[in-house]
């Protein structure tokens, strides 16, 4: 419980100095709205064009959309610089966090926070909308409402594990801005659609290599078109907690192999 009352302490304190600059924050805010709708909106144009895609309608696939956007929001809020331990490695800065009375990774985490406001707005809304318009046509029920929250929530770990593991193999190779572009730029994007669209081998890439399909397409087979049972949620949490504890180990691993640059 003291580490989470510390950690939400830096939190506060980390925002607090970002909000500082209050133009800053509402042209990136602005900024980030318009790419995220830009983004949805062609593919919402050509889905409204032909219908569907495998299966899959409009509604289906802005639930899709809407739940990894708001679980990436959410990782992104509570360890953004998790995403940017390489300016750390290669500017020695890591030393710095090295010597505060707190474990490195909660220091680390709480640097430069800032709440992704026009992620998780745009995620509701999608999610609003979808969800209202599945719930008319009667493929769901209000159940869906908690299970969506934790989607969300097991989404946010996942996602969370993915960057943590992939930021801890800075201690080995240093440069791993190419390594993100892969395993969390490339894979969160892919992930807004059905896997079921990819070919096979990139399917299983998706489920076991980098997890992001139990993000929202494992389990949004069970909430939306209720199949495979509650293992699919049940499967998911176990992912969700498996993945967390692997890339924990990885990142104890890495941390007792760092060198300082000396700088």
């Amino acid at each position: 419980m003291m580490s989470v009352k510390l950690f939400m302490l830096l939190i506060k304190a980390s925002m607090r100095s970002r909000m500082q600059y209050k133009f800053n924050f509402l042209f990136s805010t602005a900024m980030a709205s318009c790419v995220h709708i830009s983004e949805f909106l062609m593919v919402a144009l050509v889905m409204m064009r032909f219908g569907n895609i495998k299966g899959w309608t409009l509604y289906e696939v802005c639930y899709l959309y809407g739940v990894i956007m708001i679980s990436k929001a959410i990782y992104r809020t509570l360890a953004s610089d998790v995403h940017h331990l390489e300016k750390y490695l290669v500017s020695g800065d890591l030393d710095a966090l090295l010597i505060r009375p707190v474990p490195v990774l909660l220091a680390l985490m709480t640097q430069n926070s800032r709440v992704l406001f026009a992620e998780i707005g745009q995620g509701l809304i999608l999610l609003a909308i979808a969800m209202k318009a599945l719930m008319s046509t009667g493929q769901i029920g209000w159940s869906a409402v908690p299970l969506t929250v934790l989607m969300i929530g097991s989404g946010a770990v996942i996602l969370f594990a993915i960057g943590l593991a992939t930021a801890a193999s800075g201690f080995w190779l240093t440069r791993i801005e190419y390594l993100q572009n892969m395993t969390e730029d490339a894979t969160h994007t892919a992930a807004r659609y059905p896997l079921s669209l990819y070919p096979k081998w990139l399917q299983g890439a998706l489920l076991v290599l980098v997890p992001v399909g139990f993000v929202n397409y494992i389990p949004a087979l069970y909430v939306l078109r209720h199949q495979g049972g509650a293992w699919m949620l049940l499967g998911t949490i176990a992912v969700s907690c498996a993945a967390l504890w692997l890339a924990m180990r990885f990142w104890k691993t890495g941390l007792s192999r760092y060198q300082s640059t000396g700088s």
